[in-house]
């Protein structure tokens, strides 16, 4: 039986997953099974998982794609007590990646650990920013509400039997579940950020799919935290992270960034104040079944 199961869940992802399984083949850590979620793929993805030896290859979900529906059937299929997540495109840029990231299950009250990711070189300097703040060593963050990231994570198989993923939501499926598990800290579990477990993480994203991914997320914070929609709460944050972005790119000499960050913010912002308002007015739903 291995120690780890590893699942990786991949989506057109022809660009990165090469690099991705070569940062898995260079690990120090050998003891682990792989499981490939692939669904649909039609560029090329499917075909450089097939050449991946001994490793499970789970069809795509029927009735289309449910992150909460995908990830709990990896897990019942998965033989390691430790599962590991990984996206096909969070690139292993360190042959110790696993090792760290599964290294803090040695004290039996971690239930979860989640790596850093970097930005990638290409990254827009918001973006960069962004991660800077959330996967640094950890301080920031430490003073936020909750954070958590299933790109690069890992769990006690037996928790994520015993408390699935919700299988209605399709955005922050990750969050749901760990912040189910925080509130239960009463039995003693912990939540491990690894910093020197790495990834190369990041995505650019184009407006309207900005517009799209903040809207639902918004749409899941109120489900799961009770958050109420407030335009001026969302306008001050607004004015604060363009000026965070302005003084980011002046150290960055990118001029090009700050002509970018006041609407790559505003549609932040305002897209998840939108999403927050259609859930309070009943008009859209974070669970979808």
């Amino acid at each position: 039986m291995p120690a780890l199961s590893i699942v990786i869940r991949s989506h057109n992802d022809r660009l990165f997953i090469d690099r991705t399984l070569d940062g898995l083949r260079r690990q120090t850590q050998t003891d682990f099974e792989v499981i490939f979620c692939d669904d649909n793929s039609t560029d090329g993805t499917a075909e450089i998982i097939a050449d991946w030896p001994n490793a499970l290859r789970l069809p795509p979900q029927e009735g289309g794609y449910v992150p909460g529906k995908v990830l709990n059937r990896a897990v019942r299929a998965a033989r390691g007590d430790i599962v590991v997540f990984n996206n096909a495109d969070a690139i292993i840029t360190h042959d110790e990646w696993l090792a760290n990231l599964t290294r803090p299950f040695d004290d039996q009250a971690v239930a979860a650990t989640f790596a850093r990711q970097d930005p990638r070189p290409d990254a827009w300097p918001m973006v960069q920013r962004d991660h800077t703040r959330a996967f640094g060593d950890g301080r920031i963050t430490a003073g936020w509400r909750h954070f958590f990231s299933l790109a690069s994570a890992a769990a006690r198989r037996h928790l994520l039997l015993e408390q699935p993923f919700d299988e209605c939501l399709q955005y922050s499926e990750d969050i749901e579940w760990s912040w189910c598990l925080k509130r239960t800290t009463r039995l003693g579990w912990k939540i491990s950020y690894v910093p020197d477990a790495v990834v190369e993480h990041s995505h650019n994203y184009e407006p309207a799919a900005l517009w799209k991914r903040f809207y639902n997320e918004g749409l899941a914070d109120a489900h799961i935290f009770g958050d109420s929609p407030n335009l001026l709460r969302a306008f001050r944050r607004w004015l604060a992270e363009t000026a965070r972005d302005y003084a980011f790119c002046l150290r960055q000499g990118s001029w090009k960034g700050m002509l970018s960050a006041p609407a790559y913010r505003f549609r932040q912002r305002f897209a998840h104040n939108c999403g927050l308002r259609d859930f309070a007015q009943g008009k859209a739903a974070a669970r979808r079944c």
